[in-house]
């Protein structure tokens, strides 16, 4: 018994830890918990919706040689369908929010549906895999998860603030997250199968990126951050939609519900 509670307790550590570490970083309006845990439990939900696509997918290609490669486990088993059902419940549950209402948000929000995803996901390859596979997800996989939500956050609140290139930002962040997934994943079983020597050049290939993920997706966390301090100083109405009719603000930015954080 005490095994076990040791395995889901390392299986949701990482999780845990993630989603204080970006909820701690939005400075300017913390989200209200109840939309919070909306997006959480819409990450779990996007599981369901993965498996529901990659049947789909696996219905085209079935039997195919296609099938059978590496490149087909990576993309069209998870990179393109997991981060295709997170944007899709982004967009059911969170778009159209009332709390989505500044820039930093967009991370948030789809930060906490990333890891809701890697919860389930993770407390499934934990308590198949054991400890050790705990470990190293909780190293890789986990924040994976984590970053690809900050890559595709970051696009996304770029689409609800800046409407007339809402479509190129959309298509972008959920392009990009399905790219880094899918090189992220493709990179680690290529590793794998090559073993010694030229596997362990693949795997070094790996940590490469990983780190230059990290860089990219920190990078983007200081620049929406940045973004809503500037939406807390401007003094323009609070429908952004405003923004667009009023010719006579010169600011991109719009004023912060400050009570927002405070309701449930």
């Amino acid at each position: 018994m005490h095994y076990y509670l040791i395995l889901f307790g390392i299986a949701i550590l990482p999780v845990v830890v993630l989603m204080v570490f970006i909820y701690r970083q939005d400075k300017y309006q913390k989200e209200p918990i109840k939309s919070l845990i909306k997006a959480f439990f819409g990450g779990i939900a996007a599981v369901f919706l993965d498996i529901l696509i990659v049947t789909g997918i696996d219905s085209i290609f079935g039997g195919s040689a296609f099938t059978n490669t590496v490149i087909y486990d990576a993309f069209l088993q998870a990179g393109i369908p997991e981060e295709l059902s997170k944007f899709l419940i982004f967009m059911i549950l969170i778009w159209r929010d009332k709390n989505f209402d500044e820039y930093f948000d967009g991370i948030v929000y789809a930060t906490f549906i990333g890891l809701g995803f890697a919860c389930v996901e993770n407390i499934g390859y934990v308590f198949e895999y054991g400890f050790g596979t705990g470990v190293v997800r909780a190293m890789f996989s986990v924040p994976g998860h984590f970053l690809f939500g900050v890559v595709m956050g970051y696009f996304l609140s770029m689409a609800k603030f800046h409407p007339n290139k809402r479509g190129t930002y959309l298509w972008t962040g959920l392009l990009l997250a399905m790219l880094a997934h899918g090189l992220f994943d493709w990179l680690l079983m290529v590793s794998d199968s090559l073993g010694a020597g030229i596997g362990s050049l693949i795997y070094i290939t790996f940590l490469v990126g990983d780190f230059y993920l990290w860089k990219i997706g920190l990078k983007y966390i200081y620049k929406q951050q940045e973004n809503s301090r500037q939406q807390a100083k401007a003094e323009i109405p609070f429908d952004y939609n405003d923004i667009i009719s009023n010719a006579g603000y010169d600011s991109e930015y719009k004023r912060i519900d400050w009570n927002a954080g405070d309701k449930w």
